[in-house]
């Protein structure tokens, strides 16, 4: 059997410039009355490529690459009589991507999508766990301290109502606004939570006491005028407050408060002193000399009080507030720092259940 000859074609030369294929044009689709289609191929109109273009030119003799554009394979080939313009050929570019793309993205799973909500130590379990984190409590902390720093510096009458509540409930036998705010601001200060109140008391002696025992008598007889007529039941914390002056040495003479808190429920009881302010010997000796020698509470004091003799004597002075004038802090001011000083003695008296 003869075998069939073969010819062989001999392959181009190397020197040769290799011309790409003409670019196929898809025909017009027909015209149709009131409709307009696209073109189909891109314009070629001032665009021409020859044999001598070079792909590479600008890239120093390298193929142009894109680092963040993938490479891919071209697509096969559609069937059919029209060819699929490659500019256009959305599809298969994204199948080439989705087959062949070297550029790969780790899959990281993310914890809290993960975290079974149903489990035991799910979504029910991490909130257990925040709310029993001493961090996260500290944050909540501050910044329930920060939203009533905003409140109360917008509104300060709003104070007393963010802090009152808690198991501290103390009565102070005193009509005056101011001695109520200074113990009810340290006792919060000190508690977080407290319920302070006032409720004016009689103290029976008289109206400025002279004497540590003076002093003390007019604070206490404040508060048991208060449990006399039923104010306060027999149990209830009460606070008084109660100002004399005293000769702490010779024709040396100072004003100083008094106040002392009584809780019958724990058989609790102290005194507390505010720091000493000097006054002058004439506004003491003025105030003796308009005190009747008669004067049936002589024994405890003088009829009338130095601050009265300080608001005639002196101008731009009122008698409620005249400790700022002469030391240039507030009555208000010394009251707190002994209501605060007595609010921590008194809570390390109360049982842990109160705290």
């Amino acid at each position: 059997m003869m075998e069939e000859s073969r010819t062989e074609t001999p392959p181009p030369p190397a020197d040769l410039p290799l011309t790409p294929p003409p670019m196929a044009m898809a025909p017009s689709p027909p015209a149709t009355a009131g409709v307009s289609f696209p073109p189909v191929a891109p314009p070629t109109s001032g665009f021409s490529m020859n044999a001598s273009y070079d792909i590479t030119r600008g890239h120093g003799g390298r193929t142009p690459q894109t680092p963040l554009m993938p490479t891919f394979s071209a697509p096969a080939a559609m069937p059919g009589p029209m060819m699929s313009n490659p500019m256009v050929q959305q599809p298969a570019m994204t199948r080439a991507l989705d087959a062949g793309s070297p550029i790969t993205f780790p899959e990281v799973e993310d914890p809290r999508v993960s975290a079974d909500t149903n489990s035991e130590g799910g979504i029910w379990g991490f909130f257990k766990g925040v709310a029993g984190n001493t961090v996260v409590r500290s944050v909540l902390d501050r910044t329930k301290h920060s939203v009533e720093s905003v409140i109360t510096t917008l509104d300060p009458g709003m104070a007393p109502y963010i802090k009152s509540g808690g198991d501290i409930d103390i009565v102070v036998s005193s009509g005056t606004q101011m001695h109520v705010e200074a113990v009810r601001d340290a006792f919060q200060e000190v508690f977080g939570l407290a319920v302070v109140t006032g409720e004016p008391g009689q103290s029976n002696i008289a109206p400025q006491p002279v004497g540590f025992a003076a002093g003390v008598k007019g604070a206490q007889e404040r508060i048991d005028s208060l449990r006399r007529s039923g104010v306060i039941h027999e149990k209830q914390p009460a606070l008084s407050v109660e100002n004399f002056i005293a000769e702490l040495f010779p024709d040396k003479w100072f004003d100083i408060g008094c106040l002392i808190l009584e809780d019958p429920a724990i058989s609790f009881r102290v005194e507390v002193f505010t720091q000493a302010t000097p006054l002058a010997l004439e506004h003491v000796q003025q105030a003796q000399s308009m005190t009747p020698p008669d004067y049936s509470l002589r024994w405890s004091g003088l009829t009338v009080t130095v601050a009265e003799v300080l608001e005639r004597s002196r101008p731009n002075v009122l008698r409620v507030d005249w400790h700022r004038a002469v030391t240039g802090m507030s009555q208000r001011h010394m009251i707190h720092g002994a209501a605060k000083a007595l609010a921590g003695i008194y809570k390390q008296q109360l049982p842990p259940r109160t705290l």
